[in-house]
């Protein structure tokens, strides 16, 4: 065997794993939102807002619309983030909100948004945070991550924007479209998701445990239309 057959042979297994690895494709012609996504209503006095299959300019995809809104469309993710940490996706919004500002919390709202959830080190949180997110546990439920990065569809803000959110400096925003120059079109990202939490909180994360999209309108009680395709996670290098 040549040394030039060994090392192919050698690299095979890593090849293998770097596959894309698909967490939304979604079906317009299935018969509801498949498993493991659901919707989560974070409070239930806020109406929830609503999802559902539908082919959009030919692509499978799920609609989110919000009237005066919020819930999440979520679902559990196990991804190696060494091996895999690129996000794709594609989504779309009819136009941004008129008065969101998410510098505010009666702003704090978005026409489309992706929320990926995090455990980190216990060593990087301290008595202050341990204490805080057991408090948010205890009211909102076990479900509360450690961490949280949310990319986000903004009216004003300038793309490449950081913001710790309005309610929790665990969770922050970052500004990847603004304004309505890209709105009635699907428009695909590219996101490395390890690099980008080293940026929100100056550490790698200890795991990647969740994935949801919604569009939320329950501060500025506007009506938004979202829709969202093809999440799935490649190699560094690798095609989206």
């Amino acid at each position: 065997m040549t040394v030039a057959r060994l090392f192919a042979l050698l690299l095979l297994p890593a090849l293998a794993q770097a596959e894309p690895l698909w967490v939304g494709r979604f079906a317009s012609d299935a018969a509801g939102i498949p498993e493991p996504w659901r919707v989560e209503q974070l409070d239930h006095k806020v109406p929830p807002t609503r999802y559902r299959l539908r082919e959009w300019d030919g692509i499978g995809a799920i609609e989110a619309h919000a009237v005066g809104s919020m819930a999440l469309l979520a679902r559990p993710v196990e991804v190696d983030l060494a091996l895999t940490p690129t996000l794709c996706w594609r989504w779309r919004v009819d136009a941004p909100l008129a008065s969101a500002d998410m510098t505010q919390k009666s702003g704090d709202d978005y026409a489309a948004r992706v929320y990926l959830s995090f455990d980190v080190p216990p060593d990087t949180l301290g008595l202050g945070t341990r204490m805080a997110l057991g408090l948010a546990r205890t009211l909102r439920g076990a479900s509360v991550p450690d961490a949280a990065i949310n990319y986000i569809w903004d009216n004003r803000h300038p793309v490449g924007t950081w913001q710790a959110n309005v309610y929790t400096d665990r969770a922050r925003m970052l500004v990847l479209r603004s304004g309505a120059a890209d709105a009635g079109r699907w428009v695909e990202e590219r996101r490395d998701v390890a690099a980008d939490f080293r940026a929100a909180f100056g550490h790698a994360p200890l795991r990647l445990t969740g994935l949801a999209l919604a569009s939320d309108t329950d501060n500025t009680g506007e009506e938004a239309r979202a829709g969202f395709a093809d999440f799935r996670f490649v190699g560094p290098r690798e095609a989206c």
